[in-house]
């Protein structure tokens, strides 16, 4: 069963990073995220941090949803869990990391959480941005914030609620 959290948001936006990869391939979280992020409501982090600390520093912005990836160790998977429906009364955002071959990856979350009244499934693992509309449900991958890959420079994104839908935006470091 996917674990559901409420929150509450106040200007409407959420901030999104994946495979922060800390401190294995990069040695910090670079300040120019937090100056990214300043002012979201919420962070959701969408796996592969490797250690649990940088959770905390992103907590210094705003709270923080985090799910676990598969370079993430077992204790982490076990706090976090591989999966999490994050509500926001008016929408609802599937996260997760990812798993398996990057070409199709988008494909397998949207197919995760089909069964669920989604706006938006945010996810990492391919260390690129992506953003696609799939049957009016957002597919939104922010990148890598610590090790880009495949031609992309280092990353996060932004979602914002208006009038009741979700847009994205993915953000250069």
């Amino acid at each position: 069963m996917v674990r559901k959290v409420e929150y509450k948001l106040q200007n409407g936006l959420i901030g999104v990073v994946a495979d922060t990869h800390i401190p294995a391939r990069a040695w910090s979280l670079p300040p120019k995220l937090f100056s990214l992020l300043k002012g979201v409501d919420l962070i959701l982090h969408a796996g592969d941090l490797e250690q649990e600390y940088v959770l905390e520093e992103l907590k210094a912005l705003a709270p923080v949803e985090a799910v676990a990836g598969n370079m993430d160790p077992h204790q982490l998977v076990g706090k976090l869990g591989k999966e999490k429906l994050i509500d926001l009364g008016e929408i609802c955002i599937g996260l997760v990391h990812g798993w398996g071959g990057r070409q199709d990856l988008h494909e397998r979350v949207f197919e995760l959480f089909r069964g669920e009244e989604v706006q938006a499934v945010v996810f990492g693992h391919t260390h690129y941005p992506f953003q696609e509309y799939r049957r009016g449900v957002l597919l939104f991958n922010p990148g890598s914030v610590g090790d880009p890959r495949w031609g992309s420079s280092a990353s996060c994104g932004r979602l914002q609620v208006k009038d009741g839908k979700l847009e994205g935006e993915n953000l250069v470091l």
